[in-house]
C-alpha cells in the first residue's frame, strides 16, 4: 500500500509572507515582554507572525504548541539549510543573527548526525557528571571555592557592608572561571570571550565579527589541547571523537561556552532576583533547603532562554491557527509558554512541587540540554545561589524590580546588573585564605591568581556594560 501523502497548506490559507508582521523587539517588549506575548496571543492565538529585526518568523506562544515543536524532530528541523528564506537569498547579508545560525555545531544538526554528536558530548562530560569521580569532585570543589573567593574579593574591596552588583562582581566572573577550568582554557581568553558571546546573542551590529572572534578563540583552544591534552572537557571530546578537526571542535566548544556562560548565568541571576524581590513561591524552596526547587520555580517565572533557537518546518503543517509552510522559521517561546503553566491552579499553591519540573529552562525533546550538562548546570546554579545566602546576612535590591536594566534581545532576556545593598556574615573567606573547603590546601599562588582573574573579568565586563560594546 502506498504511504499516505502529507497534507499541504490550502491555497487560501495565509502564508507568512502575506501577513503583516508586527516587530517583536520594541520598547514595549523591552519594558514588558509578558504583555507583548499576551497581546499577540489575543490577536493570533498560540502562534503569531512577528518581525525579528526585519525578518518574518512565526513565534510559538502556547505551551502545548511549543512542546510539539521541540519534541517532533521529524517535522521541525534545526539545520539552518531547511530555512527557505536563507536558501532563496531573502535574508539581508548583514542580518545580525545569521552569523550565529551559520555555525554548524550539534545544536543545529538533525537525525543521525545529531545523535552521534550528542554521544560525543555525553562521553566527554561523563567524568565530570559524578561528584564521586576525581574530575567531578574537583570541579564541584572549584565551583564552591570560586564562589567563596569572589565574595571574599567583594569583602576586601567594599567591606562587610556596602553595595555590590551580583552580575558583574559575582555571577559572570564565576561562570567564566568555571569555563576556564572545565575547558582547560588559558586565562588570557577571559573577558573578551564573554563580551563576544554577549554581542552575538544580543544581535548587535557587530554580532558577526564577535561570532568570528569567539570561534577563532575556541579553535585555538582546540589546537592547544590537541597538542597538550589535559584533564578537561576539550581533551575528553578529542578522546571521544579523534576525527574532530580543530574547527569542528572549536564550534562545539563555542556552543558549550554560550550555554555555560549565558544560559547558566541567567539562571543564577534570575533565581537570585526572584528571591530578592520577595517571590513567595520561589522563597519557599529556599527556606525549606530545597535549592533545586528554588531554581525550578525561578525558571518558570523567568526562563534563562526566553525564545529558543529557530526550528524549520520540513513540510507544510498546521500549528495553532495557521498553516506553516515548508521552510518557514518558527521560534518557540519558553517565556510565553510558561505563562500557560503559571496560569494553572496548581501553580497558585505555594506547596506545589511536581509541576515546576515542567519548565523549559533546559529545553525539551531530542535537542534539550544533555543530561550530564543539565546536572552540571544545576550544580553550578544551586552552588552559586546557595553560597550567596550562606555568606550574606542581609541583601536587598537597590532598584525597584521594574527598573532593573535587562538585555532584552531576540533569544535571551538577561539582567545587565543586579545591584544590592548587603551585609556579610562574619566568616567570609578573604582572598588568599587557605583550606576554606576543608580539604587539602592549594598553593598560596592559586587563590591570588583567582583574585587577579576575578578583578580582570570584572574590569572587562564593566567595559562592556557601560559603553564597551
Amino acid at each position: 500500500m502506498d504511504a499516505q501523502p502529507y497534507a499541504t497548506a490550502p491555497a487560501d490559507s495565509p502564508s507568512l509572507a502575506s501577513l503583516p508582521v508586527p516587530p517583536l523587539l520594541t520598547s514595549q517588549f523591552d519594558a514588558d515582554p509578558g504583555g507583548v506575548y499576551e497581546r499577540l496571543r489575543r490577536t493570533y492565538g498560540p502562534v503569531a507572525p512577528v518581525g525579528l529585526m526585519g525578518v518574518p518568523v512565526w513565534l510559538v506562544l502556547g505551551y502545548r504548541e511549543v512542546l510539539q515543536v521541540l519534541r517532533d524532530e521529524s517535522v521541525w528541523r534545526r539545520d539552518v539549510r531547511y530555512w527557505r528564506a536563507r536558501a532563496q537569498g531573502w535574508l539581508p547579508a548583514d542580518w545580525p543573527l545569521l552569523a550565529g545560525y551559520e555555525v554548524r555545531q550539534t545544536m543545529f544538526m538533525d537525525g543521525d548526525e545529531h545523535r552521534a554528536a550528542r554521544r560525543t558530548h555525553h562521553s566527554a562530560l561523563r567524568p565530570f557528571q559524578d561528584g564521586h569521580t576525581p574530575q567531578g569532585w574537583e570541579l564541584r570543589a572549584a565551583v564552591a571555592r570560586y564562589t567563596d573567593e569572589l565574595i571574599g574579593v567583594l569583602a576586601a574591596e567594599s567591606g562587610p557592608t556596602g553595595f555590590a552588583d551580583l552580575g558583574a562582581q559575582y555571577t559572570r566572573p564565576l561562570l567564566l572561571m568555571v569555563t576556564t577550568r572545565l575547558f582547560g582554557c588559558p586565562v588570557e581568553l577571559g573577558d573578551e570571550l564573554v563580551m563576544d558571546l554577549w554581542r552575538m546573542l544580543d544581535g548587535g551590529p557587530d554580532a558577526g565579527a564577535a561570532t568570528g572572534r569567539a570561534l577563532a578563540a575556541m579553535t585555538r583552544l582546540a589546537a592547544h589541547r590537541r597538542a597538550r591534552p589535559g584533564d578537561d572537557l576539550t581533551s575528553y571530546m578529542l578522546l571521544a571523537d579523534p576525527d574532530l578537526s580543530d574547527e569542528e571542535l572549536g564550534r562545539e566548544l563555542f556552543m558549550n561556552a554560550v550555554y555555560l556562560n549565558d544560559v547558566t548565568g541567567n539562571m543564577v541571576l534570575n533565581t537570585l532576583l526572584e528571591v530578592l524581590r520577595g517571590n513567595a513561591t520561589v522563597r519557599l524552596g529556599l527556606s525549606a533547603g530545597q535549592l533545586g526547587e528554588t531554581v525550578n520555580r525561578a525558571a518558570l517565572v523567568n526562563p534563562p532562554v526566553a525564545n529558543t533557537c529557530f526550528r524549520f518546518a520540513a513540510r507544510d503543517v498546521r500549528l495553532g491557527n495557521f498553516w506553516i509552510r515548508a521552510g518557514d522559521a518558527v521560534s518557540p517561546s519558553a517565556a510565553a509558554a510558561h505563562r500557560d503553566l503559571l496560569a494553572l491552579d496548581s501553580f497558585s499553591s505555594a506547596d506545589s512541587t511536581i509541576s515546576t519540573r515542567a519548565h523549559l529552562g533546559w529545553g525539551a525533546g531530542q535537542h534539550q540540554c544533555p543530561s550530564a550538562a543539565r546536572e552540571l548546570g544545576g550544580m553550578i546554579v544551586t552552588t552559586a545561589v546557595g553560597r550567596v545566602f550562606e555568606h550574606f546576612a542581609q541583601a536587598e535590591l537597590t532598584l525597584p524590580p521594574d527598573q532593573l536594566p535587562w538585555r532584552s534581545g531576540p533569544v535571551v532576556r538577561g539582567l545587565r546588573l543586579l545591584p544590592i545593598r548587603y551585609e556579610l556574615q562574619g566568616d567570609v573567606p578573604l582572598p588568599g585564605a587557605r583550606g576554606s573547603l576543608g580539604g587539602a590546601p592549594e598553593p598560596l599562588e592559586k587563590p591570588r591568581a583567582v583574585e587577579r582573574e576575578a578583578r580582570g573579568l570584572l574590569a572587562g565586563l564593566r567595559r562592556l556594560m557601560f559603553g564597551g560594546r
